[in-house]
């Protein structure tokens, strides 16, 4: 049954949204990889005996193809001369355009194993193999790696046999953004000079496993990415550290050569494995995180494509036209098509996972050779395909193959057949054409089998949630807006009362329906959450229909209302309010529109009394509303401006000088006490208020001075660190030890006073990492907020005096029922009229601008990291995201306790509110569900699926921002409405 406690309805709704917020994992990302397949490798004598692979982590493309503006010399400058020597006159070269994440992990994944991110691992690591895979690495007899423990043990550890892959590792410490990252780049030469040298022994293991065939070298090049992050790409730092790779490579490739004695038996690849934007970060689908170079020469490798003079070689775009290299003929590829190219260069298997097609562009071993490459290329992805339908053919009751590749003379087998004709009657191209052609068929026949479930999953969550919406409201109407029915004590708000004389025949109807979901999906060997999924609307629709008479009496209190058009036109409203905040996750502007709005038309809706009696306040609203507005029109993508981080920080101290001075108006002394104690205590307050405003301003100085000391001298100042800890340390705890309900000791004090400790509190840290126009919208939105408060205390005072709740003004979903304490009733305090879904829906506006008010939703690449190497620079992921979600969040800490302060003062039984925005917030969730992609853009994918986990997880942030608000609030005091002329109220 619809549980009778509020605690209960709580439970069921989080176990179903965490439980439903891995369904799109189950349903648009399970893991592609499959196992189980035959390797194929060419079975023609390979043309290089050995690999080298560079990667230059976090390079943009045009950084090393375009020339460079000398700003010393005023002329333009090549700053990679060798690689770009290379590309003119021994090999081939393009973009490698990668996926979205634009990752460490998953860029090298991608190049080195030949398939895109597994998003279903998303939550399994970060650095170590979430998911078993194959790679070039593991396919080879011997590989030796050097650079950054991040990415070199991954695949060492995903290695089959793991005394295949030597790795020299720097020590973690040594990734430190404070200093120049060449110094990363500039170890693993070095380290490579001591390996010439224990190689160059003869006779020793090693001089013997280097002079095999089937051998890779990798060099992992960090200091790029380091730069990029600490200095920003358009430094002299991230470019210097170009010049320095160029440099490095020149002379490791001499040492190549000159070891192997000039035998022409190396291949050489240089690519990254992301690129990166002008703010210094990565990670979404930019341009500027997709576009990598590829540059390939040495053994095997196509020379240089040239075009005549004054004509432009194919393949050039915009993008190219600018970097003089129109003569030589640009050969994009995607990143998968890496692992192909360099398995075919070297002779190894094929990677067994690899979704990549072999770029024969790049392959200059013969006609015949490329032809066997591209066969072998289309058997290893056939074999994923077959691995794939015979595991779906296995346990599907209702299997249907995928078309395609059942065609009558089409068959896979078929286009084999045609495909080895062609190679033996020497018709090269047409053969590779050919296996092209079924490369493509066997995707998108993977991608079938992945997409095989989705209309069954994709309803039964549909329906999940739908009954959610109808379960959990039927719990609210019960609760908080239906008078007691009638008749004996002991039904009084019980559920029971409202069950229909049907209910044993529909829980029946619904325990069959179950039965039969759970033996197809014991059938089909399908996971364990499947039965979770199905358990949940199965659950809540039963209950639904057990509640007809519930349901009955909400319709006849609807038909007894006078006005019936206003509540329809309020729930319609109230929709497509809901789906007006989805839009604005895709376009800030939907909030700057918002604002406006607020500003000026709900001033206009109240009573001309009202707006006589307060104008002053009214007119604060519209200003600072008109202020907020302004911050979601600016970009996310924003570089360092100090300058704003001081004008911030300047207002929030100002404004908190300005509420210290106007203190003693709500500073109240403890009850009961003599003057001394009283005057003492007050005091006290006070310098709580001063200390905090005094570390706003600390923070206000230190921060942009520990930005500027950071950058003169390559390193993090100690002390600098220190009194950016000590002020965040200090002006955190300053409102979570002084009068919130963590300390048993404090006193009652008074919301206003309350509210203000929090909000000062929480500027200091939140100005220390800010680096731009953050502070300025912590300001305009805190007071925003406070405004609120007060408009909505003031008009319900209003309605209290002028008795607006009178039978012939209601416009309720429901009459008023008296209260009385022992009755079942969930809460002391009035119950929810028709106007509170005004509130409810402001409320979720303003979180929503919390999170969106300085950034994109979409994902955290939008938040610089630059302000938290004010506390910590050396790599360390975990601390730098809680550091930068501690941000992130702040602006909630402030919604959430003036949020509880309002339900309180709205007379609300306690969480009332709260539940009606939890249980029509997840009409959003739907929309997101729906929205989730699993194809296009990386940038498009990543944003749908941040888009659905927040708003199904809403429920849980919901939680704790109601637990927040009680906790920082605490005890406080606040003035009861005139009508009833009683003194300050104790809430707690």
């Amino acid at each position: 049954m619809i549980p009778a406690s509020r605690n209960g309805l709580l439970l069921i709704g989080v176990l179903f949204h965490l439980i439903y917020l891995l369904s799109i994992f189950d349903i648009y990302f399970r893991s592609p990889l499959v196992h189980g397949m035959t390797p194929h490798r060419v079975n023609l004598k390979a043309p290089a005996k050995r690999l080298v692979l560079f990667v230059a982590d976090g390079l943009r493309a045009d950084k090393i193809y375009g020339p460079h503006n000398n700003q010393t010399s005023g002329n333009k400058e090549e700053l990679a001369p060798f690689l770009l020597n290379k590309l003119r006159a021994e090999g081939s070269w393009g973009v490698s355009h990668t996926r979205m994440p634009t990752e460490s992990r998953p860029g090298h994944v991608a190049a080195i194993a030949g398939f895109y991110e597994d998003v279903s691992a998303v939550t399994k690591g970060w650095k170590m193999n979430p998911v078993e895979f194959d790679s070039v690495f593991n396919e080879s007899r011997h590989t030796w790696s050097f650079g950054s423990p991040d990415i070199l043990l991954m695949f060492a550890h995903g290695a089959s046999d793991k005394s295949r892959v030597d790795t020299y590792m720097y020590p973690q410490e040594y990734e430190d953004f404070s200093g120049n990252g060449d110094r990363l780049d500039t170890w693993v030469f070095k380290r490579a000079d001591k390996f010439f040298e224990s190689a160059s022994i003869s006779g020793s293991e090693l001089h013997r496993a280097m002079h095999s065939d089937q051998i890779v070298f990798f060099f992992h090049l960090l200091g790029i990415d380091t730069n990029g992050h600490g200095f920003k790409p358009y430094s002299e730092e991230y470019l210097n550290n170009i010049r320095l790779v160029d440099r490095g490579i020149e002379r490791l490739v001499s040492q190549f050569e000159t070891y192997y004695g000039n035998d022409a038996q190396t291949a050489y690849v240089f690519t990254a494995d992301h690129g990166m934007n002008d703010r210094g970060a990565h990670g979404d689908g930019h341009p500027d995180n997709t576009r990598t170079p590829l540059i390939a020469w040495g053994a095997g490798v196509s020379k240089p494509a040239e075009a005549p003079p004054g004509q432009v070689a194919p393949g050039h775009d915009a993008f190219s036209s600018s970097w003089g290299l129109d003569r030589f003929q640009r050969k994009d590829v995607n990143q998968a098509d890496i692992a192909p190219l360099m398995a075919a260069l070297v002779g190894l298997n094929f990677p067994l996972n690899s979704v990549g097609t072999l770029p024969l562009g790049y392959i200059d071993a013969g006609d015949e050779f490329n032809a066997n490459a591209a066969l072998v290329n289309a058997l290893q992805v056939l074999e994923q395909y077959r691995v794939k339908h015979d595991q779906k053919k296995k346990t599907e009751m209702f299997f249907q193959p995928y078309a395609p590749m059942h065609e009558p003379d089409n068959t896979p087998e078929h286009a084999l057949a045609r495909t080895r004709r062609l190679i033996d009657s020497r018709r090269y191209k047409d053969a590779e054409a050919e296996c092209l052609q079924l490369i493509a068929r066997c995707l998108e026949g993977l991608r079938y089998f992945q997409r095989y479930d989705w209309l069954l999953l994709r309803s039964i969550v549909s329906m999940g949630y739908l009954g959610w919406i109808a379960y959990s409201l039927l719990f609210i109407f019960r609760s908080y807006v239906l008078p007691a029915p009638s008749g004996p004590r002991q039904q009084l708000h019980a559920a029971s009362s409202y069950r229909s004389k049907s209910a044993r025949a529909i829980g029946i109807l619904g325990l069959l329906v179950f039965a039969l979901f759970a033996a197809m999906f014991y059938r089909q060997k399908s996971p364990a959450m499947y039965y979770a999924y199905v358990a949940f609307p199965v659950y809540f629709w039963t209950e639904t229909l057990q509640q007809a008479p519930l349901m009955q009496q909400i319709s006849a209190n609807y038909l007894r209302m006078s006005v019936r058009w206003r509540p329809l036109a309020f729930v319609l409203g109230y929709v497509a309010v809901l789906e007006a905040l989805v839009y604005a996750y895709f376009d800030r502007r939907v909030y700057t529109a918002a604002f406006m709005l607020l500003a000026v038309f709900w001033p206009l809706t109240v009573s001309a009394k009202f707006r006589r009696k307060h104008m002053g306040l009214l007119s604060l609203w519209t200003l600072f509303c008109m202020l907020t507005s302004v911050f979601t029109l600016l970009p996310v993508e924003r570089n360092d401006h100090l300058g704003l981080v001081i004008v911030g920080g300047l207002l929030i101290a100002a404004s908190g000088s300005y509420a210290w001075h106007r203190s003693r108006a709500f500073v109240l002394p403890p009850p009961g006490v003599s003057a001394k104690r009283a005057h003492n205590a007050i005091a006290l307050d006070r310098l709580i208020i001063l200390v905090e405003v005094l570390l706003v301003a600390a923070a206000t100085v230190l921060g942009p001075a520990t930005s500027k000391a950071t950058q003169e001298r390559g390193y993090l100042p100690r002390h600098y660190q220190l009194g950016c800890w000590a002020i965040l340390v200090v002006s955190t705890l300053l409102p979570l030890l002084h009068g919130s309900k963590l300390n048993n000791g404090a006193r009652d004090q008074h919301y206003l006073y309350r509210l203000v400790t929090i909000y000062v509190a929480f500027a200091a840290p939140f100005v220390l990492l800010t680096v731009s126009y953050e502070s300025i919208f912590y300001f305009a939105y805190s007071v925003v907020l406070l405004l609120w408060l007060a408009i909505e205390r003031a008009l319900y005072q209003e309605r209290a005096e002028d008795r607006l709740f009178a039978p012939t003004e209601q416009t309720r979903l429901s009459r008023l029922s008296s209260v009385r304490a022992g009755d079942g009733v969930l809460g002391l305090g009035r119950t929810l009229e028709l106007s509170d879904m005004r509130t409810g829906i402001m409320f979720l506006f303003f979180v929503n601008v919390a999170f969106f008010g300085t950034g994109n939703v979409a994902s955290l690449a939008s938040f610089s990291l630059d302000s938290v190497y004010r506390l910590i620079t050396v790599f360390d992921p975990f601390m730098m995201t809680a550091l930068l979600l501690f941000k992130i969040f702040i602006p909630f800490f402030l919604v959430s306790a003036v949020f509880g302060v309002l339900n309180r003062s709205l007379e609300l039984p306690p969480f009332s509110l709260f539940l009606f925005v939890l249980s029509t917030t997840d009409v959003m969730t739907v929309n997101f569900f729906f929205l989730v992609r699993d194809d296009g853009s990386w940038l498009d994918i990543g944003m749908s699926i941040s888009h659905f986990c927040i708003s199904g997880l809403f429920v849980l942030f919901a939680i704790v921002l109601f637990v927040l608000s009680h906790a920082l609030v605490g005890r406080v005091l606040i003035p009861g409405t005139a009508v009833n002329a009683k003194p300050p109220q104790k809430q707690r």
